[in-house]
């Protein structure tokens, strides 16, 4: 059975994966289930509104170090972030991105999806 997340996502990387620039979005701990096949994508602050969706195509998990080097062609963020994020952890998540859908309008949280809080880092729909 196909399960669905919620991943809260600053505004400028959202908005590099619709543009299709940033093709991996790296996580420090990731959801359990494996059967999740689709993201919804909450903008964070200031937009603060579910702004579309993405299809996962296979979710990486390896050493940061050679997690950098098979993503950052397409990662999206510059290698000093990338540090700044895994800093201390050996191990990190990087979700590859098989096709996004932007909302033509973004969705309300409460209104659409019952929600009254977005998640700090993901949860399950």
């Amino acid at each position: 059975m196909q399960t669905n997340v919620l991943l809260s996502i600053k505004p400028e990387f959202a908005e590099k994966i619709f543009l299709g620039i940033k093709k991996y979005e790296f996580r420090k701990a990731l959801f359990k289930n494996r059967n999740v096949k689709k993201v919804v994508v909450y903008a964070s602050a200031p937009i603060s509104k579910v702004i579309g969706e993405f299809e996962i195509e296979h979710i990486l998990e390896l050493e940061t170090e050679l997690l950098w080097k098979q993503t950052k062609k397409h990662s999206g963020i510059p290698k000093d972030y990338f540090d700044e994020y895994f800093n201390g952890r050996n191990i990190g998540y990087a979700i590859k991105i098989r096709s996004s859908k932007l909302y033509r309008t973004p969705l309300d949280l409460y209104q659409h999806f019952n929600v009254k809080y977005p998640p700090q880092s993901f949860m399950y729909l």
